[in-house]
């Protein structure tokens, strides 16, 4: 099974470098690998002892990111040392200011793993939700450095669960790590069932993220201006499906405005999306306090700035759900108001929580997203209920990141 799998990662990275000169993630993944140890031997410094914390992708990192904040606030002897398996991630936080140094994780062979956590040598290391890397993990295990994982989520169809001999080596790399923070009941009987009980229900690390994204958001005097006193509706991370739905909505219901912040912010995706829009529109990069009072939607062109607008929504639509999977509806919920979004939301424990108490409802086609929104839009005494209830929920759910240091740095 070793040798399968060497050979896939073999593969994967020599497609990785095939590609690379046709597509511009596999160029930036290749050329951030080359880096990698350049970049390391030229940033670390071992008078200070170090924690290593990965994350796959951007999501990842909003939910390490209350970790890596909250030890640098109260371990700040530690040198932080953040990795990313993807492009969407290490692009868009490679300047992150908390992290002492930032890099592309190396392919995952022996070679690799050795070479780097000999150079690193972390203090701990924590890896985010669903990273599970055979030859890393074997390398901190046999230098005894203690692995954990955090805000993880297991279920039965994974491959830790099956009974075939790839699924017996797989989860060989379970016992790597030191312990387990999981975000649900189901999580720890899962692992139990397997034999492991260092395993803590800690919840999602997301909640502590979104709480402090609205605990410091600022007024935004354009959105303000944007809005008056009309309903507002967000339609955040969308993509062509969910904007082709939201489009003919916008188009039949001109006194509600909506701001679009479409996943994907490059110039010829939101030509597109504004040559879908029959409806006076102007992107945020171009809008003034005066250029927005006459427009009916308002598309976010650039990043960074969805997760501090939500508190100006009446309603969020969260994009994603006609894919392969629905965006963060933590952000929005954080603010206490319904959440609409399509159909494929069943992996996402909050946004199943969520369907169940009643404050966010799912749509699979135009004729379900326009009496949703109607009824929701047109009933104050309605939005004011669930308002409450989402609030509620997300505070029930705060606290992930401190059970989780509390446990690694034995403060009980």
């Amino acid at each position: 099974m070793n040798a399968l799998y060497n050979l896939s990662i073999f593969l994967y990275s020599i497609l990785i470098k095939i590609t690379a000169p046709f597509n511009i993630k596999a160029s930036q993944i290749n050329k951030g690998r080359r880096q990698t140890f350049a970049i390391l031997q030229g940033s670390i410094k071992h008078d200070r002892p170090a924690i290593w914390v990965h994350c796959a992708s951007l999501g990842e990192f909003e939910q390490g990111r209350p970790i890596i904040e909250t030890i640098r606030r109260q371990y700040p002897e530690y040198q932080i040392l953040l990795s990313f398996f993807s492009p969407s991630g290490y692009e868009i936080r490679k300047n992150y200011e908390l992290a002492d140094c930032i890099f592309y994780l190396p392919a995952d062979t022996q070679r690799n793993a050795k070479k780097l956590i000999e150079l690193i040598r972390p203090e701990m290391v924590f890896f985010v939700k669903y990273e599970f890397w055979f030859h890393y993990i074997n390398e901190l295990k046999k230098k005894n450095i203690p692995l954990y994982l955090f805000s993880a989520i297991f279920r039965e169809n994974q491959l830790f669960f099956k009974n075939t001999p790839w699924a017996k080596w797989y989860r060989q790399m379970l016992h790597g790590f030191a312990h387990f923070f999981v975000q649900d009941q189901k999580s720890v009987e899962l692992l139990a069932g397997l034999g492991f009980r260092n395993v803590t229900k800690a919840g999602d690390t997301r909640f502590d993220r979104v709480a402090e994204i609205a605990r410091n958001g600022k007024n935004i005097p354009l959105i303000e201006k944007f809005k008056g006193n009309s309903q507002l509706v967000i339609a955040g991370s969308t993509w062509k499906p969910d904007e082709e739905l939201l489009a003919r909505y916008i188009h039949s219901h001109p006194d509600t405005k909506f701001i679009i912040a479409p996943h994907e912010t490059k110039h010829g995706n939101v030509e597109r999306l504004i040559s879908l829009l029959k409806t006076p529109v102007i992107c945020y990069t171009e809008a003034t306090e005066e250029s927005v009072m006459n427009k009916q939607v308002l598309v976010v062109d650039t990043i960074g700035l969805l997760s501090s607008i939500y508190r100006y929504a009446d309603l969020a639509y969260i994009g994603g759900g006609f894919g392969v999977g629905i965006h963060n509806t933590l952000e929005a919920a954080i603010f206490g108001m319904p959440i609409v979004f399509g159909p494929n939301y069943l992996r996402f424990n909050e946004a199943t929580s969520m369907v169940g108490l009643g404050v966010a409802f799912p749509v699979s086609d135009y004729d379900t997203l326009q009496a949703i929104l109607s009824d929701l839009l047109s009933d104050d005494t309605k939005r004011a209920s669930i308002s409450l209830q989402c609030t509620a929920y997300t505070n029930q759910n705060l606290g992930a990141t401190n059970i989780i240091l509390n446990k690694v740095f034995n403060k009980f």
